[in-house]
């Protein structure tokens, strides 16, 4: 049975927020468990842009550093990647925020390459992941709770989908983004190929409405944590009193044999039902997962002159 450990928490201040965290660990076992000595451990908190450093759309700099410190403490080497949707991990970072820890912890900030991998799935014969991430001993994953135009909610499973390469996320909206629920069983399948050891969700404030970007703040006083991140993704769901049926990543999750039930999952802390919220925001309305075919070749044209133009090939 999955564990998710879920508490009350409604502070970003370091000490307050490292003993939080320190508690909603303990039941999972401390980060000893995941993390040991000499490991390098990636930190893949949600890096979505640098353009609205005020709206709560990214993970507070406050848990990376908490988290980060944890690490440390158990002997592992922490280092911090993503791949926004557009800009570099750590441009995105430092807008949001991210620059004094970057420092104090020297803490390394890698961008994202693609390998090609074949996934167990019937459906997907290859996914074009970051190696930084596949490579790495282990992967601590460090979702925003935030609504979603496409996905009506993105949690610890769509945060994965940052560990696909910059342009391949594009292309993948072109391919399954006009179907959300093949584009949410390409976000499964990602998950179960990363794997992460460890997801801790970023819930003390949210972001609702017209997410991923363009929704407001929202204070919910809420950290989870999970080695499951389906179950603790199901688990969210229930807090924010959400149908699972409108979200195509729980469904996807569901229909391949993940965790989807609450029966199935322990709660050794707060049960989601003790911290449902009754008025989350959702979308005003749905819209297609499309960046847009002119917009993705216009990209892919520009990253091609710069490696061929302004770095070119070296002929032996």
């Amino acid at each position: 049975m999955s564990s998710v450990s879920l508490l009350s928490a409604h502070s970003y201040d370091l000490l307050l927020l490292k003993a939080s965290l320190e508690q909603l660990l303990e039941p999972l076992g401390g980060i000893k468990t995941i993390v040991k000595p000499h490991q390098r451990v990636l930190l893949k908190p949600n890096l979505l842009t640098g353009s609205r450093p005020t709206k709560e759309c990214v993970t507070r700099p406050e848990i990376v550093y908490c988290v980060a410190q944890l690490v440390k403490e158990a002997g592992g080497q922490p280092f911090l990647g993503d791949s926004p949707a557009f800009g570099t991990a750590r441009g995105v970072a430092l807008a949001n925020g991210y620059g004094s820890i970057i420092d104090e912890l020297d803490l390394e900030v890698v961008e994202f390459h693609g390998q090609r991998y074949t996934p167990q799935s019937e459906h997907f014969d290859s996914l074009r992941l970051s190696k930084e991430a596949m490579n790495a001993d282990v992967v601590i994953n460090l979702p925003k709770v935030k609504s979603h135009l496409q996905l009506t909610l993105t949690l610890g499973v769509k945060n994965l989908f940052g560990c696909v390469p910059g342009k391949m996320k594009a292309w993948w909206h072109m391919e399954a983004g006009k179907d959300a629920h093949r584009f949410g069983a390409m976000l499964v399948e990602t998950a179960k190929a990363i794997a992460p050891n460890l997801t801790i969700i970023d819930g003390i404030i949210g972001h609702e409405g017209n997410g991923p970007s363009n929704g407001e703040p929202r204070e919910l006083g809420i950290l989870g944590a999970s080695t499951d991140v389906f179950a603790l993704d199901r688990a969210m769901i229930e807090v924010l009193k959400v149908s699972p049926e409108l979200i195509p990543t729980f469904v996807a999750q569901r229909r391949l044999g993940l965790t989807s039930n609450l029966s199935d999952i322990s709660f050794p802390l707060c049960h989601p039902h003790d911290l449902q919220v009754d008025d989350w925001l959702l979308p005003d309305k749905t819209m297609p997962i499309d960046f847009g075919l002119p917009r993705v070749i216009r990209s892919t044209f520009k990253h091609l002159y710069i490696r061929l133009v302004r770095e070119p090939l070296k002929i032996s």
